[in-house]
Formats: C-alpha cells, sequence, structure tokens
C-alpha cells in the first residue's frame, strides 16, 4: 500500500488525466494548439478548461431536464467546492482538484473565478445583453480564462503578467465573440438567448456580420502584438489559437449572414494542420 505522499501523487496525476479526458470530449480547437504546449503547462491549461467545460455543460446541457433553478443550485455548488479546494488543496470531485491544485501553485484568485461564475450564473437569466451586461459578461466567461492561463505561463512573474495581461484578456475575448458569431441559431433556438447588444438575430444581415467582425479582428490584432513575448512553452500553442480564430474570422467574414444564422461554420481538419506546421515554423525560425 503506498505511503500518503505517494497517494497523494496518484490522486494528483488520476485529478489531471481526468481534465484531459474532459478536454478530449469536449474542445476539438483547442486541443489541437494544446498539443503544443510545455508537458507541465499543457496539464495546468487543462486543468482550467476542464473547469470551464463542466460549468458550461450545468448551465447549457439542453438534455439534463434540469430547471434553471436546478442548474443555478449545481452550479453554486460547484462554485463553492471550488473555493473549498482551493483552501485546503483537495477535493473529492477530480475535476475541482486538479484545478485548485493549478489555481494554488500559479496564484488563480478570486479575482479571476469569482468573474467566471458570475458570467455563468447569468446565462441561467439573462436573454439579452446591453453593453455594460455584454462587457460584464465577455469578461467573466472568457476574458479571465485567458488571465487563468496567462498565470500558468509566466509562473509567477508578476511583470509578465501585467505586461501581457491585456493582450491575454483581448485573445479570450476575440474566441468568445467568434462563438458567438457561429452559434446565432443555436443559441437564439435552443437556448433563447442573443448575447451581442442591440442584433436582431432574426434579421441579422451581411453589415452586421462586417461590423461584428471588425471588433473581432481588433482583439485578435491586439493579442497578436504580445504572443511572441510570451514564454516558449506556451508561445506556439497561443499562437495556434489565435490563428485558428483568426481563420474562422476569414471564413465567418466569407460566409453570407443568412448561412451563419442558419449553420456553424468550422476550419476543416487540414486547414488546421497547416496552421499548426506553420506556427511552429515561425517558431523554429525566431
Amino acid at each position: 500500500m503506498p505511503g500518503p505522499r505517494a497517494a497523494d501523487a496518484v490522486y494528483d496525476a488520476v485529478a489531471v488525466r481526468s481534465a484531459a479526458v474532459v478536454i478530449r470530449a469536449y474542445s476539438s480547437s483547442f486541443g489541437w494548439a494544446c498539443r503544443l504546449l510545455g508537458g507541465p503547462v499543457r496539464d495546468h491549461v487543462r486543468t482550467v478548461y476542464a473547469l470551464v467545460r463542466v460549468a458550461d455543460e450545468i448551465v447549457d446541457d439542453p438534455a439534463s431536464g434540469l430547471t434553471g433553478a436546478e442548474r443555478g443550485e449545481l452550479l453554486t455548488e460547484l462554485e463553492r467546492e471550488v473555493g473549498r479546494a482551493r483552501e485546503r488543496g483537495r477535493s473529492s470531485n477530480l475535476v475541482v482538484h486538479a484545478f485548485a491544485r493549478t489555481a494554488r501553485e500559479f496564484g488563480i484568485g478570486d479575482d479571476l473565478v469569482t468573474p467566471f461564475f458570475g458570467a455563468m450564473r447569468a446565462d441561467l437569466t439573462a436573454t439579452t445583453h446591453d453593453d455594460a451586461s455584454f462587457a460584464a459578461y465577455v469578461h467573466g466567461s472568457a476574458e479571465v480564462v485567458g488571465l487563468m492561463c496567462l498565470r500558468v505561463f509566466v509562473a509567477g512573474d508578476d511583470a509578465a503578467y501585467g505586461r501581457l495581461a491585456p493582450g491575454a484578456a483581448r485573445l479570450g475575448a476575440a474566441f468568445q465573440k467568434v462563438n458567438f458569431l457561429r452559434d446565432l441559431a443555436e443559441d437564439q433556438d435552443v437556448r433563447g438567448r442573443s448575447y451581442f447588444p442591440g442584433l436582431d438575430v432574426d434579421a441579422f444581415d451581411d453589415a452586421d456580420r462586417d461590423r461584428l467582425l471588425a471588433d473581432v479582428d481588433a482583439d485578435l490584432a491586439a493579442a497578436a502584438a504580445v504572443i511572441d513575448d510570451l514564454p516558449r512553452s506556451s508561445r506556439r500553442a497561443v499562437r495556434v489559437a489565435h490563428d485558428l480564430f483568426a481563420e474562422l474570422s476569414r471564413r465567418l467574414a466569407a460566409t453570407p449572414a443568412a448561412t451563419i444564422r442558419r449553420e456553424r461554420v468550422r476550419v476543416p481538419d487540414l486547414v488546421k494542420a497547416r496552421l499548426v506546421a506553420a506556427a511552429v515554423a515561425r517558431d523554429v525560425l525566431r
């Protein structure tokens, strides 16, 4: 029978593997980029995204048959367990345990965790947004996730974090806005939500598409300006993630608004592979 330290190591390893299982099941584009992260960094970033995915499923899974109130209770239970695990370093929930281990090691605090759960909770009641609530939602659901990852990337270098944080937040915002565009139909028809302030989804046209994508492209440009300053262990992966969403933006721009309203725009795997190869080559030549 293993001693206490060995048992802890086994439990930690199982928790990290459980996070990887969640990512493989739910996120294809993230999986392409995540493979390029350095080994330890990759494990920690997976724990962040696994927690995000679990919270998102509580809020959005249409097959669960849960009421909004029941989803809210589950989300509150998850948030409380995350808080307890961050304090004591252990949870019986493997995904929470893995996240808490990462949060404690890299200083992921309430400034990032609280807005995230606030955004998830907003999805239970809000069906439309004004400018202020949209900004708060994007911050909590996406920007803070990029900042959590940045905490891992810079590994305690607060000066680097401060310098790179605006770009990391803008990249998270771009990812979220692109996904809002890709999911216009599902969000409205299945979940009864419309995220973009003032947008009439039923009247969505090419001018709306272009206006929204101009905002996305500004976010992507701001993020691109700092990617080369990231540590080598994360630079390639972030470049691939950026380029995948830049490609999605280009494809959305070339897709009629009526089609976006009906179908989810995707990047084919062969194109993803080309973007990965280009990012790797660029990093080798630096």
